[in-house]
């Protein structure tokens, strides 16, 4: 299986961090999150990965290259010197999925051991439900912050709406997903209608996929390490080696 790996951004709310590192090279009791996350990537069977730059580009290339040659994995970078957004990124490599080809897509500044197998398993079992994306899901104490999902007794996504001011759950969306092919199709209607600029897979494509998409709640460690908060707190869970 492939993945995108999404790791171009800014880090603005990580700063003063982030003036010298990219979000997805903070390091995690001195392992950067980018190689917790090819590790984790290839222990669940993914064995070519494509990450996208942009802040501080070049320190995430020489990371990649480095991961590639240690990890033995198939590792791509691809720079954007302007930033296309979640969708954006996926539709602007869409040839690094052949058609009719399952894939991840992870955010690399998520921290986890969540069991993707289990995740990708499932996607797979559920696209009998009609279902084309598979979006993880995790239990918050903000659900006015995050995109929260509703569900049915299926697991299938009912209702998804980001940062409601009246959250009916909450499921928060975690950025980590198992789609099929046709959710490139999507992004590329979206994006005939809505015309160029940036392109989020929370804004603008998960509500378009209501009741085409299954929602699989993450048990393990999840954390966001998109604050100095949260990078700290992070740092206080997660097991040293």
């Amino acid at each position: 299986m492939k993945a995108f790996l999404l790791a171009a951004g800014k880090g603005t709310r990580l700063r003063p961090y982030t003036d010298q590192h990219p979000k997805c090279l903070m390091p995690i009791h001195g392992k950067p999150l980018l190689e917790i996350w090819i590790e984790l990537l290839k222990g669940h069977g993914v064995d070519k990965v494509l990450i996208n730059t942009h802040h501080l580009a070049d320190q995430v290339k020489k990371a990649a290259e480095r991961l590639r040659a240690d990890k033995a994995m198939d590792i791509l970078t691809v720079h954007e010197p302007e930033l296309l957004g979640s969708a954006g990124t996926l539709l602007a490599n869409a040839d690094f999925i052949d058609s009719g080809e399952d894939f991840l897509v992870a955010y690399a500044d998520n921290l986890t051991d969540m069991n993707l197998s289990a995740m990708i398993e499932f996607h797979g079992e559920h696209k009998a439900y009609g279902h084309v994306l598979t979006m993880g899901l995790f239990r918050t104490v903000a659900p006015k912050a995050c995109g929260i999902a509703t569900v049915d007794a299926a697991q299938t996504v009912i209702r998804f709406m980001e940062k409601p001011a009246n959250p009916e759950s909450n499921l928060a969306n975690a950025g980590i997903y198992v789609a099929t092919y046709n959710v490139l199709e999507t992004c590329q209607s979206i994006r005939q209608a809505s015309g160029p600029g940036i392109l989020d897979i929370g804004f603008h494509i998960l509500p378009e996929l209501v009741g085409r998409m299954g929602g699989f709640e993450i048990k393990e460690t999840l954390i966001d390490i998109g604050t100095v908060a949260a990078y700290e707190q992070a740092l206080a869970i997660w097991p040293r080696e």
